[in-house]
Order: C-alpha cells, then sequence, then structure tokens
C-alpha cells in the first residue's frame, strides 16, 4: 500500500487540506500532492473587538472540517497533522473553538506560534523549488499574520511573524468595499510600519531570489500577468498599476480584473497593500510565486519526524548546548524516567508513543533552568520551555514540556493552571522519580524501584536493601508520596 500522508492548514482566511504520496528516490523521499481542497473561511474577519471567533464563524470552520472529515476517513492518526495559524494563536475564546473544530476534523489540531509557522512555510516552499546555493527571501501573506524569512537551502537564517494579514486589514482599512488612494496609502503606511522592525536585520543579510507563497503572492502574479502589468512575476511597478486601476474602479470590479478568484476579492486591496509595503521596506525588486507554503512544510515535516530525522530532536540539541546542560546528567535522568513510564504499561497508542518522547525531552531540558538561577530552577526551564521559539514544536508541544519542566519537582499545586490528562501525570511521576534517584548525579546499574499501575493507584516496588543504604532517597520518596496525596487526589502512590 503506497505512504500517504495528509495536512490541515487552519488559517485566517482559508482553510487547506492537502494529501501527499511520499515516493523514495535514490534514498531520498519526495513528497508528490496527490489531492487538495482550499476553502474560504474568512475566520479572522469573524473576530469581533473582544477578540473572540463569532458563531457563525465557527459554523462556517465546523461545517468545511466536517467535509475535509469525510476526505481523511482511513487515515491512521500518525499519518495526518493539523495546525491552527494566528486566528487560533489571539483568540479568547479559543477553549470553545478548538474542541468544537477537533471535533468536526476527527483529529487533533495545534496551534502553532508564529516562528514555527514561518519555518514550515520555508520548509513547505524550499522542498518544492529546485536545489540553489542562493539565499532566499519568502514572504507568506495569510488571513491574520505574514511571514517573512531568509534561508539557504534547507535552512532558515531569519524567522519572523507580524501581525498583519489580509482579512484583518480588510476589516480595518477596507469594511465596506470601497478603495480609495487615502484608504490604500494608510494601509501601506500601516504595514510599512510592521515591517520597520526587522527591515534592517532583513536587507543587511541579503538574498538573491524573492518568492511569495500562498493565496496573496499567487493571485497578485496572475491578476499582474493576465491583465498585462508585468512581464515577469511580480513587481513594484505592476502593482502600482494594479492599486491605481483598483483606485479608479473604487472597488475590485471582477468584469474588468482577468486572473482574480471570487474568494480573494474582498481581500485584495488589503493584500495589495501589504506586499507594496513588503517590496518598499526591502527593496524587493522582483518576486516569482512559491509552491508549497505551510501545508507542504508540515507534510515534510511530518516525513522528517518518521524517518527519524524529528526537527523537534534537533532543536533540543541545540538548546542542550545554548543552556550549557550536564548532558551526562540529562541521560541518566532520561533513561530511567522512559525505563519507569514503560513499567507503567500504558496502552500502547499514538498519544501513548508521543508522551514517550516529550518526557525524553524533558529530561533532556529539565535544567534548562539552571543557566539562569539555582533557586527555583524549575520555574525558569518551566518559563523557557513554555515561551522561547523552538523549531518543531506546537504550542501543545509546549505546553506539555513546560508542565513537565515546572513539575518536575516541588509541590504539584502549582500544575492547576495546565489541561491535563491522567497520561500526562502518570508520565510526569516517572520525571519525577528519576529525578529522585539520579540525584546523585552517579551511573546505575539497575533501578532500586519498579511502579506498577492498578486503576488509580501506582504501587512502587522498591529495593529495601538499596533503601535502607540510602536514607535520602527513601526520604525523598516518602516526601513523594505525601506530596501526591496532598495536592493530587486522582492518583494515589503507595511503596511497596
Amino acid at each position: 500500500m503506497e505512504q500517504l500522508l495528509a495536512a490541515v492548514d487552519l488559517g485566517s482566511n482559508s482553510f487547506r487540506l492537502s494529501i501527499g504520496r511520499v515516493v523514495q528516490h535514490n534514498g531520498h523521499a519526495q513528497i508528490y500532492a496527490i489531492d487538495r481542497l482550499n476553502e474560504s473561511v474568512r475566520l479572522a474577519a469573524g473576530m469581533g473587538p473582544d477578540k473572540c471567533i463569532s458563531p457563525d464563524a465557527i459554523e462556517r470552520a465546523v461545517v468545511i472540517l466536517q467535509r475535509f472529515n469525510e476526505r481523511l476517513k482511513g487515515f491512521h492518526p500518525n499519518r495526518v497533522r493539523a495546525v491552527a495559524t494566528n486566528t487560533f494563536r489571539v483568540a479568547r475564546n479559543l477553549s470553545e473553538v478548538l474542541p468544537a473544530a477537533e471535533a468536526a476534523l476527527g483529529f487533533p489540531i495545534e496551534v502553532i506560534s508564529g516562528h514555527e509557522e514561518a519555518r514550515l512555510i520555508f520548509s513547505g516552499i524550499s522542498n518544492e523549488l529546485p536545489p540553489s546555493p542562493n539565499r532566499r527571501l519568502m514572504i507568506d501573506i495569510g488571513g491574520g499574520s505574514t511571514e517573512v524569512i531568509i534561508g539557504k537551502g534547507l535552512k532558515p537564517m531569519l524567522l519572523s511573524s507580524l501581525y498583519m494579514g489580509c482579512v484583518s486589514y480588510t476589516d480595518k482599512f477596507f469594511a465596506d468595499g470601497a478603495i480609495t488612494e487615502e484608504r490604500m496609502q494608510k494601509a501601506i503606511l500601516a504595514a510599512r510600519r510592521e515591517l520597520e522592525g526587522i527591515t534592517r536585520q532583513y536587507r543587511k543579510t541579503g538574498w538573491q531570489e524573492a518568492y511569495g507563497s500562498s493565496g496573496t503572492a499567487k493571485g497578485l502574479f496572475a491578476i499582474l500577468q493576465e491583465n498585462g502589468m508585468s512581464k515577469k512575476g511580480i513587481t513594484l511597478e505592476g502593482m502600482e498599476l494594479l492599486k491605481k486601476r483598483l483606485v479608479q474602479d473604487g472597488k475590485v470590479d471582477m468584469r474588468l480584473l482577468h486572473g482574480i478568484k471570487p474568494h480573494r476579492a474582498p481581500v485584495l486591496a488589503a493584500g495589495l497593500a501589504i506586499m507594496m509595503a513588503a517590496f518598499q521596506e526591502l527593496k524587493i525588486r522582483q518576486m516569482m510565486p512559491g509552491e508549497g507554503a505551510l501545508r507542504m512544510g508540515v507534510l515534510y515535516d511530518m516525513l522528517g519526524r518518521e524517518s527519524e530525522h524529528d526537527q523537534r530532536s534537533q532543536t533540543v540539541q541545540q538548546m542542550v548546548k545554548r543552556y550549557h546542560i550536564d548532558t551526562r546528567q540529562a541521560q541518566r535522568v532520561r533513561n530511567a524516567a522512559l525505563a519507569l513510564l514503560r513499567s507503567l504499561q500504558l496502552p500502547d497508542s499514538p498519544e501513548a508513543q508521543e508522551l514517550a518522547r516529550q518526557l525524553g525531552w524533558a529530561a533532556d531540558l529539565h535544567e534548562v533552568g539552571l543557566s539562569i538561577a539555582h533557586a527555583d530552577y524549575h520555574k525558569h526551564t518551566a518559563y523557557v520551555l513554555e515561551h522561547a521559539d523552538m523549531p518543531g514544536f506546537s504550542n501543545d508541544d509546549q505546553a506539555m514540556l513546560s508542565f513537565l519542566g515546572l513539575g518536575h519537582q516541588g509541590k504539584l499545586g502549582k500544575l492547576k493552571r495546565y489541561e491535563t490528562t491522567n497520561a500526562w501525570w502518570l508520565t510526569l511521576l516517572s520525571l519525577r522519580l528519576a529525578v529522585i534517584l539520579m540525584r546523585r548525579r552517579e551511573d546505575m546499574d539497575s533501578l532500586p524501584l519498579r511502579v506498577e499501575l492498578q486503576g488509580k493507584k501506582v504501587l512502587i516496588h522498591q529495593n529495601t536493601a538499596w533503601m535502607a543504604s540510602h536514607p535520602l532517597s527513601q526520604a525523598s520518596l516518602l516526601a513523594e508520596v505525601q506530596a501526591w496525596q496532598t495536592d493530587h487526589n486522582d492518583l494515589t502512590l503507595e511503596l511497596v
């Protein structure tokens, strides 16, 4: 049976589904798209001043995701990855929206950071372009955010996500559909202000090729070409002609403008303003359309995870070096924690496999906070793991790492702010016991205890002789049992 992967991109303007077939060529994997769905949802347009997505927008999203669900029937959960971008990031009623969206799609949805979105966009475009030694600039104008990236080969060098998009700017400057010179200039100036913070660094780094991805760039490319406003690609001169036409018509008149798709007409003026601002600020001469973008980046990221080239593992190793972590101690804690988790014999499932990976990474990084201060270092660890830019990790991934980092020592009551499952707590218990056992920072031939899960009770089988000769470890275990009795009523520990 052929290997298929599916990526779902829940953008602020459109929801997209891409299904790719993995083909091996001389030991290298390539993904060929075999099916695509693109549905306009304008989720950002359904967000009011209170930053809550409206019931109508939620209903539109659910209907579209139910359609995607039908196409994804029969896909194993490991073969599907759904990511949500800016509107989900800022929505204050996310706790209401996300469960409804996941129920409609039938698969978990990851809310990713702007930095991670930019990395995946770069990966998606780069993997669809011919190899080149040149530095490449890539711009993706979405509904609620704009990602700007410079990279070389398959490695990004600069990644930025700016809080401006074709839907949010439409609501701000062109809400009634009327287009005037004054409105266009205000939109362009606002976008230039957003870009000012990155302009110097990007122009200093430089690039030889520029690409635009997703709907806005592709739409502009088609319009400029089919209306004779640009000979090749997107140019500032061509966009000036398009702006002049829109201002002259006072609106987007599809009868007079060739190449525009109906669902892009309402956001054309805003997308044009943002792209013109990017050309003016970054001094871009010409831009070509780039294929792939976010959803292809997601597919290649999944392929990397399956082939053991998981970007998240690379990110962890980079953080280990950056924060000067004691790698031998991290390995001791990792080995012990994973052994304890295995002994709990959780049902084998994609969730359990992912928990084991997260536990390993948390063990690798649990002493990150020591580089800041020894006192309450676990709090520093949790903050870094939750808020740092960690390529490959979704917001949910980082929340899990933060939970483990904060909870690997001390009282459990401080963890109440996290939305957890019983499996999370069992994973945390494995890490806490491993940290206790490895406190002396010495290698062990075998662990002096094992754990057994019986319903909501965990039996800790201890080597009594070893415990008798290690009174500090024994006292720590007794304190651990007391901590769970005090702060976590759903799970009890018992020393046997």
